[in-house]
């Protein structure tokens, strides 16, 4: 779960280091949710992380909300997204007693579940906040044929003064994935300090996403292609 360091930095690495470009997601995630939905006016958006997506989806939906485990990342969504509830939660277990037109989850957060039970616990949560005809999009982890075990890569981010380097170092233990990564931050008249963080992650099959979907009384809509070459995302439709 991402602590306070990596939530300071978060966007410096995606935005400014990778050119990840949250607008151009959001306007792909409004297109699929219509293309199922026309009339769709309300969106959840669980494990919304520094609240990035939202910030675009807001003006495209009349009413959004939040999901997030990581509190430190809830405190940057909540700041920068003045009047959309943004609650604490796991994507496991949350119920927020109201339902919505479309429910995503993206950037991969689906992958920090640890299993299968896990997988099938939170599908069906995010299953349950659909009104009938909603739409589910899921942005999956890597699948067990995708993952490059021993792959090294580093980012280096520039903006506002400070400069972020971030290395990683990915490896595998069955289905599980571990990426170690190591972060080093400068500022002027700061210095430069350096932290760590892991992240261990579940690789799962199309096949075995499919079949959560189905547990969870959904219809699956298909693979559609999504915000970069070979990493397609899960729609789903909940039945009228």
């Amino acid at each position: 779960m991402y602590g306070a360091d990596v939530a300071e930095v978060y966007e410096d690495l995606y935005v400014a280091g990778q050119g990840k470009d949250y607008a151009a997601e959001a306007r792909r995630v409004a297109e699929l949710v219509r293309r199922h939905r026309p009339a769709a006016d309300s969106l959840l958006d669980v494990a919304c992380g520094t609240g990035a997506h939202l910030a675009h989806l807001r003006h495209t939906f009349s009413r959004v909300a939040g999901v997030e485990l990581s509190e430190p990342m809830r405190q940057v969504a909540l700041r920068r997204l003045p009047g959309v509830p943004v609650y604490a939660g796991d994507m496991r277990d949350f119920d927020l007693g109201e339902t919505f037109d479309a429910v995503t989850c993206l950037f991969s957060s689906i992958g920090y579940v640890d299993d299968l039970a896990q997988l099938h616990a939170a599908v069906a949560r995010v299953a349950a906040h659909l009104v009938p005809g909603g739409v589910l999009v899921v942005e999956p982890w890597f699948t067990p044929d995708q993952w490059r075990d021993g792959h090294l890569s580093h980012t280096v981010a520039c903006r506002d003064g400070r400069t972020v380097l971030s290395m990683s170092h990915s490896s595998r233990t069955g289905r599980t994935s571990r990426m170690d990564v190591h972060y080093l931050v400068g500022e002027p008249g700061g210095g430069v300090r350096h932290f760590p963080d892991t992240h261990v992650m579940t690789l799962f099959t199309t096949g075995e996403y499919e079949q959560a979907v189905a547990a969870a009384g959904l219809a699956l809509a298909g693979w559609r292609d999504g915000f970069s070459p070979g990493r397609d995302l899960l729609v789903a439709t909940r039945p009228a």
